[in-house]
C-alpha cells in the first residue's frame, strides 16, 4: 500500500497507528490511486461523492474507464488525463488537469506515489465542487430583480397618479421634476440588473471552463495606442458608472499615453471589459477632480505590454490585499462601502487576463492612491493564424 514514510523518530508509531482509509475519507478532495497494471487500489468519500456510480465503472474496468469519463469535453491531446498522467509519472511534481463534470471543468491533479517495495502508483485527485460563489451570486441576483421589480412597479404606479391626479396648484414645470425623479429610479435598477448580468454571464464563463476556448478563438493582434484611442471616445456613450454615483465628466479626468507601433495578442472584448472594471473604480474610489493616467510600455525581455492605471483615490488597506481579488469581495473603508458595487470585476479580471496569458497586480497607499498594472503578450509573427486579424 502507498504511503508517505516520514522522516521524523516517530514515523512508524505513527504508521502503525494511523489507518490510511480513514486519513483518504477524512480529506475534502476525491482521491483514487492506480497501480502500475492500471487497476483502481484505493479510493476515498469525496471521489465516491463526487463520481457517483461512474466510480464502479472505474473499479471494473480501471484507468481504461477513468480516461473515457475524464476525457469527455476535453479538447486539446495535452489536456487529457493520460497526458496528466504520462508527465506526472516522468516527474517528480503533481500534474493539473481538468474533467467534466455536473456542468463544469474541475480541476484535478495526477501524481506518482512510491510504494514500499518499489511500486510506482498514480494518485488522481478531484477537487471538490464548490457552489456556493454561484449561489451567492443567485441569490444577489434574485434580490436585485425582486427589489428592482417592486420598485419599478410603485414608481410607475406613482407616475400614474401623477399623471391622473396631480396636485393642486403644482406647475407642469413641477410635475415634470417629480416623473423625471421616479424615471431615474427606474434606470437604476435597470442599469444594475444589465450590469449584473453581464457579470454573471461572464463568471458562468469561468466556472464552466469556457473562458480559455473563447478567449483563444478571440485573441488578435491589437494596436495598442489605436485601442486605447478609440475605446477612451467611446466611454461618452456608455453609462460607465453607476447612476447613483454623483454625477461628473469622468472622460476630462483621464489621460493616456501609448506608445505607437506597439502591439499586443488578446482578445478585444475581455480587453474593453477589464479596463472598463478597473477605471470604474478608478472614477468611484477617488475624488471626482483627481486625475487618472493610463500609461503602458514594452518589455523586450518577457514579450509582454504591460498597462498602468493610477488614480489618486482612497486607496486599499493593507490588511486587506489579499480580498481584492477575492469573489465578493470589496473594502471596507467608509468611502468603498457608500459606493454601489458586487465585489465581482476584479476577480473576473484576474481570470480574463490569466486566460490572455498574462498576469495582473496593483500597488496602493491608503490615502494617497492605488495602481493596477496588467501585462499582455506581445503579438508575435508565430502568433496563431486564427488571431491573424488587425483591430
Amino acid at each position: 500500500m502507498p504511503y508517505m514514510r516520514s522522516e521524523k523518530p516517530n514515523a512508524m508509531v505513527f504508521d502503525k497507528q494511523l489507518n490510511y482509509q480513514s486519513v483518504l475519507d477524512g480529506l475534502g478532495q476525491g482521491v483514487m490511486i492506480f497501480d502500475k497494471e492500471d487497476r483502481l487500489v484505493m479510493d476515498n468519500l469525496a471521489a465516491r461523492t463526487i463520481l457517483g456510480t461512474d466510480l464502479k465503472l472505474i473499479r471494473a474496468n480501471g484507468w481504461s474507464a477513468a480516461v473515457a469519463l475524464f476525457n469527455t469535453k476535453v479538447v486539446g491531446a495535452d489536456n487529457t488525463a493520460e497526458s496528466a498522467r504520462k508527465k506526472a509519472l516522468e516527474s517528480a511534481r503533481p500534474v493539473r488537469f481538468h474533467i467534466y463534470r455536473a456542468g463544469e471543468y474541475v480541476t484535478c491533479w495526477a501524481a506518482a506515489v512510491h510504494g514500499t517495495g518499489g511500486e510506482v502508483f498514480t494518485m488522481i485527485t478531484i477537487e471538490s465542487l464548490d457552489w456556493t460563489a454561484l449561489s451567492e451570486l443567485l441569490d444577489r441576483f434574485r434580490d436585485e430583480v425582486e427589489n428592482a421589480a417592486r420598485s419599478t412597479k410603485g414608481h410607475t404606479t406613482l407616475i400614474t397618479q401623477t399623471l391622473k391626479v396631480p396636485k393642486a396648484n403644482e406647475s407642469v414645470e413641477q410635475v415634470s421634476r417629480r416623473i423625471g425623479g421616479f424615471v431615474q429610479l427606474i434606470s437604476t435598477h435597470m442599469h444594475r440588473i444589465e450590469r449584473l448580468m453581464s457579470l454573471f454571464q461572464r463568471l458562468e464563463q469561468v466556472r464552466t471552463g469556457e473562458l480559455n476556448e473563447i478567449v483563444r478563438a478571440e485573441r488578435r493582434k491589437i494596436n495598442l495606442a489605436d485601442f486605447i484611442e478609440d475605446f477612451l471616445e467611446g466611454l461618452d456613450e456608455i453609462d460607465l458608472i453607476d447612476p447613483e454615483t454623483e454625477a461628473q465628466d469622468y472622460r476630462a479626468r483621464i489621460t493616456a499615453t501609448i506608445p505607437d507601433g506597439m502591439y499586443v495578442h488578446a482578445s478585444p472584448s475581455r480587453l474593453t471589459n477589464i479596463l472598463h472594471d478597473v477605471l470604474r473604480n478608478a472614477i468611484m474610489y477617488s475624488m471626482k477632480a483627481t486625475p487618472i493616467i493610463i500609461l503602458s510600455h514594452a518589455s523586450a525581455q518577457n514579450q509582454s505590454v504591460q498597462v498602468d492605471v493610477t488614480d489618486q483615490g482612497y486607496g486599499i488597506r493593507a490588511k486587506e490585499f489579499e480580498r481584492v481579488f477575492g469573489l465578493f469581495e470589496r473594502g471596507r473603508q467608509p468611502q468603498i462601502i457608500g459606493e454601489f458595487g458586487y465585489g465581482l470585476s476584479l476577480y473576473l479580471c484576474k481570470h480574463e487576463i490569466e486566460a490572455m496569458n498574462g498576469k495582473i497586480w496593483f500597488e496602493s497607499e491608503e490615502n494617497v492612491g492605488t495602481t493596477f498594472s496588467f501585462k499582455l503578450p506581445l503579438w508575435r509573427d508565430d502568433s496563431s493564424s486564427s488571431s491573424s486579424a488587425s483591430t
